[in-house]
């Protein structure tokens, strides 16, 4: 491999903030990882934090817009990006079973190996993370 060389891939995908824009994000997450045996996971992850953006921040407005990257050979890392301004951020949440809401990022933190999220007064992103050599507890992704 040349010196200026990785084996990193950043992909981009920015989305206006309307509902039928969440299938075009997992559209794109299956064409990107097509082949990959976390395809599936993956688009299942991008679709839940998509809609979460558009549902719970100022992404979902007219004007609104979420953001995506992507994928390396350690690890598949799913970044959404929303335009902020709800007040609240982002959070995992365990709800007992007769919650109607807010299973969303408890459920992408059972799929991923691990799940970020960074705030700032411009929006949050949430990075969901699936390690392609997926190891045991306690064993580190590179």
């Amino acid at each position: 491999m040349h010196e200026y060389m990785s084996g990193v891939r950043v992909w981009g995908l920015s989305c206006p903030g309307f509902p039928e824009e969440v299938s075009r994000a997992r559209r794109w997450t299956r064409d990107i990882l097509r082949g990959s045996p976390l395809t599936e996971d993956a688009e299942l992850i991008v679709s839940e934090l998509s809609a979460n953006a558009i549902l719970h921040t100022a992404s979902g407005q007219p004007s609104g817009t979420f953001h995506l990257l992507a994928v390396s050979p350690q690890v598949i890392a799913l970044s959404v990006t929303d335009d902020g301004s709800t007040g609240t951020a982002p959070k995992v949440e365990h709800q007992d079973q007769a919650a109607e809401h807010g299973r969303g990022l408890g459920m992408v933190s059972a799929i991923a190996h691990r799940v970020v999220v960074h705030g700032s007064h411009g929006g949050h992103t949430v990075t969901a993370e699936l390690f392609t050599d997926a190891r045991p507890a306690g064993g580190h992704p590179c």
